[in-house]
């Protein structure tokens, strides 16, 4: 397997967490608002399990919740995080398959894919709605995030986020260009700083994103049986797809 993460794992965690401050109000909401069918609840390119602690919280205490990510640096804290907590480690099982790879329960009360779609192609993804859709129960759900740029244009160089830990400070880096009428390529540098600012470590890694905008989000699950609507703070650009008839 191609992991982008591999050498980027140590930071994730950290850096992710003011973004998941933005998230998660969001999540929670479309979460709360499903109708009393049973099903799991899916997230896919679960990480290091920020969400799934979200979505653990939204839920009754007794929906399972099964969790899937391929990387396994990633997976790694997310187990752990999953193990520690006695909330989690009951209703969350940990799959180390991809989206399109991963058996899929037959009733899904819901599926979270945040801060992943750009990572399949616009086949990819039709192919995922085509396998979920069938399988979400009565009112149940898609909870998906469009990262920006909704747009293949370049990003200039920019902090992305930034926190320290003891003595040491750890950043995240990023810019952009278009490869194609789809997709751009991330650059992205993760830097470990000492209280001086000098630079303890850094690592770059470079990955292709598919991008996409909200009507485009809406016109293709909508050819799967999905009505679209945001939710969540207008910054989070957090939307939810939701099958209101069987």
């Amino acid at each position: 397997m191609n992991d982008p993460y591999v050498q980027s794992a140590e930071y994730m965690d950290l850096l992710i967490a003011d973004a998941w401050g933005l998230f998660a109000p969001g999540l929670s909401e479309a979460l709360r608002g499903l109708g009393g069918e049973t099903g799991v609840t899916v997230d896919l390119g679960a990480g290091t399990g920020r969400g799934v602690a979200v979505i653990c919280a939204s839920l009754p205490d007794d929906s399972p919740v099964l969790a899937v990510e391929p990387s396994p640096a990633l997976r790694a804290v997310l187990l752990a995080r999953a193990h520690e907590d006695e909330r989690l480690s009951s209703r969350v099982t940990v799959s180390s398959a991809d989206a399109l790879g991963v058996p899929l329960p037959d009733r899904v009360r819901a599926l979270v894919a945040m801060n992943m779609i750009g990572h399949l192609s616009p086949g990819d993804r039709h192919e995922l709605w085509r396998r979920i859709v069938p399988r979400l129960v009565r009112g149940g759900c898609v909870v998906v995030n469009l990262a920006p740029p909704t747009r293949p244009a370049g990003v200039p160089r920019s902090r992305m986020a930034s926190r320290s830990v003891g003595d040491l400070t750890y950043e995240g880096w990023a810019s952009a260009e278009a490869v194609g009428e789809q997709q751009i390529r991330w650059h992205l540098t993760y830097l470990t700083r000492s209280s001086e600012g000098s630079t303890v470590s850094e690592v770059a890694v470079d990955y292709d994103w598919w991008v996409m905008n909200e009507a485009e989000l809406r016109d293709e699950l909508a050819e799967h049986g999905l009505t679209t609507r945001q939710i969540g703070h207008p910054d989070a650009s957090l939307y939810v797809a939701t099958r209101l008839q069987n």
